[in-house]
């Protein structure tokens, strides 16, 4: 028997013993570590993040608009790497065209009619736009999509069949969720989009994160593979939790939507590593 502390597989599976999961983060880190060209890339996108604030002082508006566009450009590269690097290239493909497509089509029909999200109008504050949606919004559908997939596998399991793969879905959706605890009051507050009726979470609509819910649902049953590098992407989760809540409490004055959000995600966080499993895969029986 070999460990995979990498990814999870779907077939054929058994659980390490308890003691074995004592070590469970310490692994996953090892794990992490190991594979050079993708700390190159996550060190890069947190350096990025870590960068924004100062570019906000230094350049201004400009400044903060190309540190958006920076970071979430090197956290979709960091995601899509850490996929091609575990040997999903057809998954990257595939969730790098379809995420973003869906997400920009979604966007579209709610600045429209109002569904799901409720009515918003997105500003000419993040550019470019297509049919008046940021291209960025999509693709920051693209770079949180397989992390939010990675904590459903270690929480819901990878068992096979269509009542797992809705459990999944439907913990990919609150994870996903969690993250718009930071990201809309953030965004309101830059004024990249505003609402018709401003909502009782920190101005925004409870109908929104309702929407949230119910599309990555969608996507993730539509889209979610039974197999992934949980090791980086959970990473990545909990880096994106950490960034997020340092730079609403510290640096962007938004002190009730980062510790919302520092539970929503850290909740998530919390449920997953009690819920952690290493995966013992099984070597093909000698003939």
């Amino acid at each position: 028997m070999r460990v995979n502390l990498y990814a999870m597989q779907s077939s054929p599976l058994e659980l390490a013993p308890a003691d074995t999961k004592r070590h469970w983060l310490a692994a996953q880190l090892a794990e992490i570590l190991r594979d050079r060209l993708v700390m190159v890339s996550m060190g890069i996108w947190v350096l990025v993040i870590v960068a924004t604030p100062i570019a906000l002082w230094t350049m201004g508006q400009p400044g903060l608009l190309a540190a958006l566009q920076a970071g979430v450009l090197t956290q979709v590269v960091t995601v899509l790497l850490v996929l091609v690097r575990a040997g999903l290239l057809r998954q990257a493909l595939l969730a790098g065209a379809a995420v973003p497509l869906l997400g920009w089509l979604v966007e579209v029909v709610g600045q429209a009619s109002g569904f799901p999200f409720g009515s918003y109008q997105y500003t000419p504050l993040l550019q470019p736009q297509l049919a008046g949606v940021p291209v960025l919004i999509p693709l920051a559908w693209l770079m949180m999509m397989p992390p939010a997939w990675a904590m459903a596998l270690v929480i819901a399991g990878a068992q096979p069949g269509w009542r797992a793969r809705v459990r999944r879905a439907a913990v990919a959706a609150l994870a996903f969720t969690a993250w718009d605890l930071f990201l809309d009051p953030q965004m309101v507050a830059w004024n990249a989009w505003v609402w018709a009726v401003p909502g009782v979470y920190f101005g925004i609509p409870l109908l929104n994160f309702a929407g949230w819910l119910l599309v990555a649902f969608c996507v993730s049953l539509l889209l979610a593979p039974g197999w992934l590098p949980l090791a980086p992407l959970i990473m990545i989760y909990a880096v994106t939790c950490v960034l997020q809540t340092i730079g609403q409490l510290l640096f962007w004055q938004l002190a009730g939507p980062g510790v919302a959000g520092l539970a929503g995600m850290g909740g998530m966080l919390a449920w997953a590593y009690a819920r952690r499993t290493i995966v013992r895969v099984a070597e093909p029986a000698a003939n």
